[in-house]
């Protein structure tokens, strides 16, 4: 079985002490760093660009999972590999020419990815899977954290494994948005592998010991 893996946000983070929240993923269970950049255009909020994801890659001992939440993202994939990008995400509605996007990602060095808003029907990705190595599912509506989850992600993750498992594929499934401790469990048994936390984490009074039980109980 894999391993289930966690990605706290950085989104939620103490922007004033953004080293030492840093380190203390570094420090924790967690496996990856989940990097949301927003652009006020795609989502009616800003969070933050390159210079500061190159801040925090000088700290940082665990992949950047960068969420591109911003319109025609293909302006931008080459900077974002500089400054540090492991894995890209970009939404399906963001981009017209998403398999040429895909492969600007992977040609960076980086895998590649694609976020589905969440109304957007898992089915438009049935001929562009095999080129993604992830599918993050929104399971709030993106632009803002500490949101609450939406109960229709649980159907929509059993439809992309089915179509995932039906093509022979290791696609991993992603799921941001309201995570949990409460609801990691089904998330899991509905068929996903990678969970970003924000707000349960940073706004924990032990992040480090919140980040220890998601992973837990995701692989229990």
């Amino acid at each position: 079985m894999n391993s289930k893996l966690i990605a706290p946000s950085m989104l939620a983070a103490d922007f004033g002490n953004l080293q030492r929240d840093v380190e203390m993923v570094n420090n924790s269970d967690a496996d990856w760093f989940h990097i949301d950049v927003m652009d006020g255009h795609f989502v009616p909020n800003i969070s933050y660009g390159m210079p500061v994801i190159q801040a925090m890659k000088k700290h940082a001992t665990k992949p950047f999972d960068v969420h591109l939440m911003i319109e025609k993202p293909e302006r931008y994939i080459e900077d974002f590999a500089k400054v540090g990008a492991d894995i890209i995400t970009v939404h399906y509605e963001s981009t017209v020419h998403l398999h040429r996007t895909l492969t600007q990602i992977e040609d960076a060095g980086c895998k590649a990815g694609v976020v589905l808003n969440l109304t957007t029907p898992v089915s438009v990705l049935e001929d562009i899977l095999p080129k993604c190595f992830m599918v993050l599912l929104m399971s709030i509506n993106p632009g803002f954290g500490g949101q609450k989850f939406e109960d229709i992600t649980y159907n929509r993750i059993k439809k992309l494994r089915r179509m995932i498992d039906e093509q022979g594929l290791s696609t991993k499934i992603e799921i941001d948005g309201g995570v949990t401790d409460k609801n990691i469990k089904q998330l899991v048994e509905a068929g996903a592998d990678v969970f970003v936390a924000g707000s349960h984490v940073f706004k924990s009074e032990n992040p480090t010991e919140t980040i220890k039980q998601l992973k837990q109980i995701a692989n229990s």
